[in-house]
C-alpha cells in the first residue's frame, strides 16, 4: 500500500475512542486523516510490536513515519483539526510527563466510564474511504 498519509489507530471496541473518531471527522474539514482501529490488519502490518505491547490503551497518530502515542498524538491531532477545536494544541504547552499521566488515567479507565462494545465500530458508507 502507498503511504496512506496521516493514519489515527484507535481501540475499536471503546465507546469513549468511536466517539472521539466521530469528533475528528466533524472537525477534519480537509479530511486529512484516515482512519483504522487497533484490531485491523493495518495496525498489524504498521506498528511495531514493541509499540502494540508498550501502549495497548493508547490512541496512535502516524505520521510522516514516525509514531506519536497518547498525549502527544491528541495534540498532533488537535493541531491539524478546524478552528476551534486547533486550539486545544495549547495544553500541549504542559510537560509531557503530566499530560500523558492524564491521558494515562483516562485511557485505563475507559471501558469503565464509557463502556466496551462487542464489535469495532463500523464507519456509514460515506465515510468508509477514510477508514484503512
Amino acid at each position: 500500500m502507498a503511504n496512506p498519509g496521516l493514519v489515527i489507530l484507535f481501540d475499536g471496541y471503546c465507546n469513549l475512542c468511536s466517539a472521539a473518531v466521530q469528533f475528528i471527522l466533524k472537525w477534519d474539514k480537509k479530511s486529512q486523516f484516515k482512519f483504522a482501529s487497533l484490531q485491523s490488519d493495518f495496525a498489524e502490518k504498521n506498528l511495531a510490536a514493541q509499540h502494540r505491547k508498550q501502549n495497548p490503551e493508547s490512541i496512535v497518530l502516524l505520521e510522516n513515519g514516525e509514531i506519536y502515542f497518547q498525549s502527544s498524538a491528541a495534540f498532533r491531532i488537535a493541531k491539524r483539526l478546524s478552528y476551534p477545536v486547533k486550539l486545544l494544541y495549547v495544553f500541549s504547552i504542559f510537560p509531557r510527563f503530566i499530560t500523558d499521566a492524564v491521558y494515562k488515567v483516562i485511557a485505563k479507565n475507559r471501558y469503565r466510564w464509557f463502556g466496551k462494545k462487542q464489535s469495532c465500530w463500523i464507519p456509514t458508507p460515506e465515510l468508509k474511504e477514510r477508514f484503512l
